[in-house]
């Protein structure tokens, strides 16, 4: 496949496009099927930090204090299980902040649902919550400079 960019018009047709924003100009993302990639380029090593945080339904805070060690080792399992390395963390009764370096092989969005579907159920299961315990469905990241990790 052979990727292309144009800038975007107000008359769309109905082929599939992404769109993005880059320095506040749209441009359309086209996806021609003419052309097949042979070789793709995999990314073996980065230095990307990000500081994630996952919050609870309705902001409530169920998350007693007694319970925030156990919490946190278990993040920090799901983390290390999935080729990243956890510099911090800290559970909050109502959110909870962890800043990692990913694996070049998964993405933040990928990360953050393993990391929200796996504690949830750990959480739910030992009942380490006050009540039936959820996240919210959606989940903050932030980029991190190397310099500001080592703090």
């Amino acid at each position: 496949m052979e990727y292309s960019l144009r800038k975007v018009n107000r008359e769309f047709d109905d082929s599939a496009k992404f769109y993005f924003n880059v320095l506040k100009t749209k441009y359309q993302l086209i996806l021609r099927k003419d052309v097949e990639i042979t070789n793709i380029m995999k990314i073996k090593y980065n230095n990307l930090y990000t500081h994630f945080v996952l919050t609870t339904l309705n902001r409530e805070p169920v998350l007693p204090e007694k319970n925030r060690s156990r919490i946190e080792k278990y993040i920090t399992g799901i983390v290390k299980n999935n080729l990243s390395k956890l510099y911090a963390i800290y559970a909050n009764p109502e959110h909870v902040h962890f800043l990692v370096s990913r694996s070049p092989d998964i993405s933040e969005t990928e990360l953050a649902t393993i990391v929200a579907d796996s504690s949830e159920r750990f959480i739910n299961e030992n009942k380490l919550a006050i009540g039936k315990f959820a996240w919210q469905q959606s989940a903050s990241a932030f980029s991190v400079s190397k310099s500001e990790v080592d703090r």
